[in-house]
């Protein structure tokens, strides 16, 4: 199976703290990916490089065998992603900021895919209101079809269920659940929420102020630790991670 993300070496120093320290890792074809972590553990970071939008102190990032540093416009389109830290124009509606991206994206018969992300992600009954009107998940499910406008290979998903309702928040797993099988695509899930990772991904990295402290899959590193789940497994390691600070 082809490795469509391999990250090597990746570093980011602000000062003298260290954000991310020497990490590494593949994300195949049709995969998921999580990486979990506590906030200001370095996820939001990872990604920020993994889209060229973050310089590396050290490392590279290579998408489809290409460092993005190098060639981050054409990769770009090939790639999307979801961050709570940035929000879509609040006074324009759904539909003009679906073609503000679109356009953006140059994604051709955009109505067509406008027409198709709206039936998905049930889009239609407020997709001519101000998004800044919307409720959280309605904008969560507008901010995956902006993800999703230019039919992407890989995507990178930062805490996308975040302070959503639990309704929605199922919903929203098996869009990305359902999404990812259809269109074969690679994604890294960033989150702190062990139950999702546990449901959406085959393997899993660790991440602690900056570092992999474990990688396997869900099942292995519970078995591996002796716990009975997760959330339990992430204590253990973070803990012993903290007291060798």
């Amino acid at each position: 199976m082809q490795n469509l993300i391999i990250v090597e070496n990746l570093s980011k120093n602000y000062q003298k703290k260290e954000a991310v320290k020497n990490i590494s890792f593949t994300i195949n074809e049709n995969e998921i990916l999580g990486l979990l972590g506590p906030n200001g553990c370095g996820k939001t970071t990872t990604i920020a490089m993994m889209l060229g939008l973050l310089k590396p102190s050290s490392g590279n990032v290579k998408i489809h065998g290409q460092d993005i540093e190098k060639n981050r416009i054409s990769l770009l389109h090939k790639m999307n992603f979801i961050s709570p830290y940035i929000e879509l124009p609040k006074k324009l509606t759904v539909m003009e900021n679906l073609i503000v991206y679109g356009n953006l994206y140059s994604v051709k018969k955009i109505n067509e895919r406008i027409e198709y992300l709206s039936h998905k992600l049930r889009l239609n009954e407020f997709i001519n209101n101000q998004t800044g009107e919307l409720s959280s998940g309605q904008k969560n499910r507008v901010s995956l079809a902006k993800a999703l406008i230019n039919e992407p290979s890989v995507l990178l998903l930062d805490e996308p269920t975040a302070s959503l309702d639990p309704e929605t928040g199922d919903f929203v797993r098996k869009f990305i659940e359902n999404i990812s099988k259809e269109k074969k695509m690679s994604i890294l899930l960033a989150s702190h929420n062990m139950d999702e990772v546990k449901r959406l991904c085959k393997n899993v990295l660790m991440m602690n102020n900056g570092v992999i402290i474990d990688k396997g899959t869900p099942d292995d590193l519970i078995a591996k630790h002796g716990k009975k789940n997760l959330e339990e497994v992430f204590l253990k390691l973070n803990r012993k991670e903290n007291e060798l600070q």
